[in-house]
């Protein structure tokens, strides 16, 4: 018969996204994982088999932290289009300044950091991050299409466009962050972004 696991394996999962989100995947060494969870080195294989087992989890963990959010926000049909992407620049700029370190500079987002670090070499976190973008800008060509029927956003471009234009946005506002962008920059940077959607 298996023997119970003693700890408490959200909580460990938790304590390695933050750990890979801080340092990337390959600077994080298993002593780092150790350290981040409690546990010893035994335990985190046993737990979860390998570092890259453990990482895939946590890449998985942070995506729908991070789109559960955005989903609700983007079904608020009390909001029109427009104003939805105007919430969701916004949401997106006050997450980043909230998890600054003491030289000012953002965590950025661990589905950029891992496209640019892995994605080009790992095929299943390429996957991972294939369908993590897939869904989300599902979500809001799903929006931008209601803005364009209703009149609120602009037809000019295709909706699928101005989904993946959107995209490109939120992942270049958290890399602005990484460098230490302010409010008044990334804000700068929304509102000219807003301009392509406004009729």
């Amino acid at each position: 018969m298996a023997r119970p696991r003693l700890f408490d394996e959200d909580r460990a999962l938790e304590a390695a996204m933050r750990i890979f989100w801080a340092q990337g995947y390959d600077a994080t060494s298993t002593d780092d994982l150790c350290a981040a969870t409690g546990l010893g080195r035994s335990s985190v294989y046993n737990a979860f088999r390998s570092k890259h087992a453990l990482f895939t989890r946590a890449l998985t963990r942070y995506m729908e932290l991070m789109n559960g959010p955005q989903r609700e926000l983007l079904a608020q049909v009390e909001l029109s289009p427009l104003e939805r992407l105007r919430r969701l620049l916004a949401r997106v700029i006050e997450l980043d300044l909230s998890q600054r370190d003491p030289a000012g500079r953002g965590i950025g987002c661990l589905t950029v950091n891992s496209t640019v670090e892995l994605a080009a070499g790992d095929p299943v976190v390429a996957e991972l991050l294939a369908r993590d973008l897939a869904e989300r800008t599902a979500g809001l060509r799903a929006v931008i299409e209601a803005g364009q029927r209703d009149g609120t956003v602009s037809d000019r471009r295709s909706a699928g466009a101005l989904a993946d234009y959107f995209n490109t946005v939120l992942s270049g506002l958290r890399v602005a962050g990484q460098r230490g962008a302010d409010r008044a920059e990334m804000t700068a940077v929304a509102e000219v972004a807003l301009d392509a959607f406004t009729p």
